[in-house]
């Protein structure tokens, strides 16, 4: 089955700046962009408790489905929020990765399927989706 969808979580992640703590926006950021312009579809699945970023922000616009716990009521680890993700994108776990800074987040979404990757550096990670999605992603 073909790899066609970028899931991130949101603190740890999307939040790492890298080596540019100056750069106008966290690196990870672009590679989202990247991968949607490449055609991958996308998803925040983060445990915010609170209501999302605007589906119209430039935030919002990195996303094709954004999945927040505390709107849906299922939290990661809980194997359930991953194939809701999945199944909000219309696509199987097995067609998805899934990047986390917590193991244990990344334990459940390779349960469910998915490709886990842990998210220990910027550097890294790209480096992972770059051989993973078989494109660039990184700046």
């Amino acid at each position: 089955m073909d790899l066609v969808a970028l899931l991130v979580d949101y603190g740890g992640v999307l939040t790492d700046w890298g080596d540019d703590p100056a750069a106008a926006e966290p690196p990870l950021f672009g590679v989202l962009r990247r991968a949607k312009a490449a055609g991958l579809r996308t998803a925040l699945l983060s445990n915010a408790e609170g209501p999302g970023p605007d589906p119209d922000s430039p935030f919002g616009a990195l996303f094709d489905t954004m999945v927040l716990s505390g709107e849906v009521g299922i939290a990661k680890p809980d194997e359930r929020v991953y194939r809701l993700t999945a199944d909000r994108l219309g696509l199987a776990p097995g067609q998805c990765v899934f990047v986390d800074d917590l193991r244990v987040n990344v334990r459940a979404a390779a349960a469910t399927g998915m490709v886990g990757v842990h998210h220990t550096t910027v550097a890294s990670t790209v480096a992972e989706l770059e051989t993973l999605f078989e494109r660039k992603l990184g700046g």
